[in-house]
């Protein structure tokens, strides 16, 4: 017991952080439940009002799903830990916390990969776009993608149970050799995927209005829904490049970037979370008045499920 103390200084750490730990308390409690409000707002928008019942909010729905686990499962469990930060007294939990982490992180990006595949055919294959993406398809492209990051989740995180010293802190990140593959996997593929995808899109897109230059309802239709999306795939790149990039650099050796540095870009990319509601209500009328409609609490007041949302 005695070396158990000596090495992980718990009773010194808890009081001299206990102002910074108020502070920092306070901020994840904040950003959790903005979270989860934001992304229950689209959850229940998307489940309630029908006219939203389509192949595209089927994968925003999905979105939101990971989006609220982010704020309710992942920076809770961070939370705790940075308040005992002996590995071995919350080992289990640190395993949890990476596990969800790897698991939702992974979701989010293939979710996106989704979209962007559902705006390639809506975009560059129109007349056939209803029958090769139905809600079926979209269905089984979700399940494949929760099915995906739950394999690289656990493939991740199993890995390194029995390598760890007890003594030793749980890192919010891990960059090592062993762990290079991880980021490869969950982050470079999928958005080099989404952004060919997005760049033949906009190519597409180009010529279409050279064709429909005259028809400013359909040119006004297709930037509304497509660069909305669009904006939702930039924000999350601005929020986990910098993160991932530098865990990257790190786990090669060739750069020091310090500790403090890259978990700020890990709570950047956590905060993604936060931001695609935002995104949704300010870009999307018809998620506005839905968000209204739930928030004035009109839709416990009747039927409203078939209300047309302008």
């Amino acid at each position: 017991m005695g070396e158990y103390h000596h090495l992980c200084n718990e009773s010194a750490e808890l009081h001299e952080q206990t102002v910074m730990s108020y502070a920092f308390n306070i901020f994840v409690v904040t950003l959790s439940l903005l979270m989860i409000c934001g992304n229950l707002l689209v959850i229940i928008s998307v489940i309630y009002f029908k006219q939203l019942h389509t192949p595209t909010n089927y994968l925003i729905l999905s979105l939101a799903v990971t989006d609220l686990l982010v704020g309710a499962l992942v920076l809770p469990f961070s939370t705790i830990l940075s308040m005992s930060s002996c590995w071995y007294s919350s080992y289990l939990l640190c395993k949890m916390r990476g596990l969800f982490d790897i698991l939702l992180c992974a979701s989010s990006i293939l979710n996106l990969c989704c979209i962007s595949i559902d705006r390639y055919y809506a975009v560059c294959h129109p007349l056939t776009y209803t029958t090769k993406i139905n809600v079926r398809v979209t269905l089984a492209m979700i399940v494949v993608s929760w099915t995906l990051s739950a394999l690289l989740a656990i493939s991740i995180t199993g890995r390194g149970i029995s390598q760890n010293n007890l003594s030793q802190r749980c890192a919010i990140f891990i960059a090592t050799k062993e762990s290079s593959p991880g980021p490869i996997f969950e982050f470079y593929i999928p958005a080099i995927i989404i952004l060919t995808i997005y760049l033949k899109i906009l190519m597409v897109a180009k010529k279409q209005a050279r064709r429909i230059q005259n028809t400013i309802k359909s040119k006004a239709t297709f930037s509304k829904s497509n660069i909305t999306l669009a904006i939702v795939l930039g924000v999350f790149l601005v929020c986990w490049t910098p993160f991932f990039l530098s865990v990257g650099l790190q786990s090669m050796g060739k750069f020091t970037i310090p500790v403090a540095v890259i978990e700020a870009f890990k709570w950047l990319g956590w905060s993604n979370s936060m931001l695609n509601p935002l995104v949704y209500a300010f870009f999307y009328r018809w998620f506005r008045q839905a968000f209204k409609m739930i928030l004035s609490g009109k839709i416990f007041q009747g039927d409203f499920s078939n209300t047309t949302l302008l």
